[in-house]
């Protein structure tokens, strides 16, 4: 089963694969599995997890990659699923955008809300300078080590790297057009607070509207809306707008499949199944009347699916669905999980 996303309901799916002895591997484009919940709000709490009254995104992705463990999916990531196409047999070649092909009876695109394409400020050459000195979102910290780095934004994703970049950078600018920020209370106190110690200069009521260097970032100017302040100019050595992701299908738009409102249309009545056959679709990805876009429902799709994916997958081979209470888990790298089983003695 080749599933496309790596976000909870990619990675729950290979369990519930797991349990009907299929084989599943995975693609994302983001550089780790879990998604948005990796990608975007790693240390946010979620509150709707089935008995966990509260659990951070980030170790509910561990938790995942942990429960999946036994079942050995492979991986494909910093990849994005580029074109799909059925061969003769019937099976599907999807192929990434690095040329990477891989070949399944089955597809499952548990993509979320899609691919995420950073929402970018208006300066006219920022291009020139992605990935030498403009960066959309922070993956390792210790890029920034003894630099010079200026902030943009007024989330909690501005406000916490400004305040986590203290400890690492040489210099932190927070930038914000806003002096209200819209983030937590506590980051937004910290902040305040570390900017009266001088270790984040911050620069609100203005915005970061050009960008100079040669090869590589060397300063930004940053426009005030008080027309009377003069514009600043700052020697950086790196500048990171953090103004959200923008979440778009991406090619999988152009793969022949219903799209309603950038989601995919499918039989929720059934099988989750696309309005192509052997393609199915889980998570927030997909639409259908009484959608509801939770983890928990992802969750739900996937156990369904996976059942009728693998009448698909084995033709006119019965499967008896057992509860893992009384089959327990047996995974492929020969790993079993069972309850133990009760001994029941005769009294003479």
């Amino acid at each position: 089963m080749l599933i496309i996303g790596a976000g909870p309901t990619g990675l729950f799916t290979v369990f519930e694969a797991g349990l009907l002895k299929l084989k599943t591997h995975l693609i994302d484009a983001l550089p780790q599995p879990g998604g948005q919940c990796s990608e975007i709000y790693p240390k946010k709490p979620i509150y709707d997890i089935p008995a966990f009254p509260e659990i951070l995104a980030g170790t509910l992705v561990d938790n995942l990659m942990e429960q999946i463990k036994p079942f050995e999916p492979g991986f494909t990531l910093g990849e994005r699923a580029e074109t799909l196409d059925k061969l003769e047999d019937g099976s599907f070649v999807v192929t990434t955008n690095k040329g990477t092909k891989h070949n399944a009876p089955v597809v499952v695109i548990a993509g979320g809300l899609g691919s995420f394409e950073p929402r970018k400020p208006p300066i006219s050459n920022i291009v020139n300078f992605e990935d030498t000195g403009v960066s959309y979102m922070i993956k390792d910290p210790e890029v920034y080590r003894d630099k010079k780095v200026v902030i943009a934004g007024g989330g909690d994703s501005a406000l916490d790297w400004a305040i986590f970049l203290t400890d690492v950078a040489s210099e932190v600018t927070l930038v914000h057009r806003r002096d209200e920020f819209r983030g937590a209370l506590d980051s937004v106190e910290k902040a305040a607070e570390l900017a009266k110690l001088g270790k984040i200069k911050l620069i609100t009521k203005a915005e970061v509207k050009e960008l100079h260097g040669k090869d590589n970032l060397e300063a930004v100017v940053i426009k005030h809306t008080d027309k009377e302040k003069e514009d600043t100019y700052l020697e950086v050595d790196n500048f990171i707008p953090l103004f959200g992701l923008s979440p778009k299908l991406g090619p999988i738009g152009d793969w022949g499949l219903d799209i309603h409102k950038n989601a995919i249309k499918v039989n929720n009545a059934k099988d989750y199944q696309t309005n192509i056959p052997g393609v199915y679709a889980i998570g927030d990805v997909n639409t259908y009347e009484g959608k509801l876009k939770l983890i928990l429902s992802g969750f739900h799709e996937a156990a369904v699916m996976c059942q009728y994916a693998y009448q698909q997958i084995n033709p006119g081979k019965r499967y008896v669905m057992k509860y893992t209470t009384v089959g327990g888990v047996e995974g492929f790298d020969g790993s079993k999980k069972e309850a133990k089983k009760e001994v029941v003695q005769s009294i003479a």
